[in-house]
């Protein structure tokens, strides 16, 4: 059914329509109407789960890990200081490859203080475990944060869905949110294959010696780029059911033939696209290169995307101080050994929730004229608001 919703208020319902079990979250902005909407559809009898009022991020994490390892489905929310605060159980549970699912709503982390958009507290926690999926627009977040809680199950991995704080948190869009029936059908009872359970005691999460460490790693690993694979048939199945496809691991779109390529993450995706459509005569067309799934890293899809390529602009909404863009050094890296590749050109921009204009795609387009332009650049900075040692 087709309605226009709140960011927020469409993930609330689409956690309902998964059945958790439990749900743990500690507000905080631009999480807030998430959990404020799922609090409602509890009290209102519409959703029928455990919800659990904590008193920190941190508490909410353990409370998941806890509900989900016992047998139980479970959801979570945060964002920003948020992420950092429970970011130890986030190890934790990816660690213990225990099935469940987060949304965080992307939101710059300080110092200095912002509520504003940034995608730092999830670059934070990329190394954590997590499968990550980012969503250009509200519908994709209803359809990934579906998709996710059959991944997580599958694979015995969490999932973290990332959308952008009020850029799509707090923005109207008319979505087609599926009914309860459809998914019900869609999305198997919740199983986990080490679930604790009193008649047979068992432990989880125990000291392991270097004798296994490592092995438990590379376990991690493999299974995370088994993932890869359940991702792209997961939102294959969806398609099949909703009619609607969401790119799977990632997607490509406009000029098959263009030269220059652009490569974003999240709501920067559908700038980009107005801004094609509007500059495109001027700059021409690129291929714009939307990646959903940032763990595992789609390698060789990125490879195939990027074919016929000369330059390739990669676009990120949070740094790495003393090295630059968090995508543009991982693109780089898978491209290293690519004969032929672009030559890539890093620009973080919107840092802190600044405006994104559909302007920026005709003057990205215009960067690539120039050879010696920087490998990485803060591409929207104001240098006379610096003092000079700082420029």
């Amino acid at each position: 059914m087709r309605k226009a919703l709140e960011g927020s208020q469409a993930i609330a319902r689409a956690v309902a329509l998964c059945r958790p079990d439990v749900v743990a979250a500690y507000p905080i902005t631009p999480q807030t109407h998430i959990v404020e909407n799922l609090s409602k559809l509890v009290a209102e009898g519409d959703l029928h789960t455990e919800f659990v009022s904590v008193e920190s991020e941190f508490s909410a994490a353990s409370v998941v890990l806890g509900a989900a390892a016992a047998g139980a489905r479970a959801y979570t929310a945060t964002a920003s200081q948020g992420v950092l605060l429970m970011s130890e159980v986030l190890f934790n549970i990816a660690g213990l490859r225990v099935p469940l699912v987060m949304t965080v709503a992307n939101r710059a982390v300080g110092a200095p203080l912002s509520i504003w958009n940034d995608q730092s507290d999830s670059m934070a926690v990329r190394d954590s475990g997590w499968i990550q999926i980012h969503a250009a627009d509200n519908q994709e977040a209803v359809d990934a944060t579906i998709q996710a809680f059959r991944i997580a199950e599958t694979c015995e991995i969490p999932v973290m869905v990332c959308m952008d704080g009020f850029i799509l948190t707090h923005t109207m869009e008319v979505i087609d949110m599926p009914d309860t029936d459809m998914i019900d059908g869609w999305l198997p009872p919740y199983e986990f294959s080490r679930n604790l359970d009193p008649a047979a005691p068992t432990s989880i999460g125990t000291l392991v010696t270097p004798d296994f460490f490592a092995e438990m790693r590379h376990s991690h690993h493999a299974a995370m780029m088994r993932a890869l694979e359940v991702i792209e048939q997961t939102d294959a199945d969806y398609a099949d059911l909703t009619g609607r496809a969401s790119g799977g691991l990632l997607t490509v779109e406009g000029d098959p033939d263009a030269k220059v390529g652009i490569l974003a993450m999240g709501s920067t995706v559908g700038t980009l696209r107005t801004g094609m459509e509007h500059f495109s005569d001027e700059v021409g067309a690129a291929r714009l290169i939307k990646l959903r799934t940032f763990r595992p890293f789609p390698s060789d899809a990125l490879r195939d995307a990027v074919k016929g390529l000369d330059h390739l602009i990669v676009v990120d909404r949070a740094i790495s101080p003393g090295l630059g863009g968090v995508v543009g050094t991982e693109v780089a890296a898978v491209l290293a050994d690519v004969e032929g590749a672009p030559r890539i050109h890093n620009h973080a921009l919107g840092l802190g929730g600044r405006d994104i204009p559909e302007t920026i795609y005709r003057d990205l387009m215009q960067t690539v004229a120039n050879p010696d332009a920087p490998a990485f650049s803060v591409f929207d900075v104001d240098l006379n608001k610096l003092q000079p040692e700082d420029r």
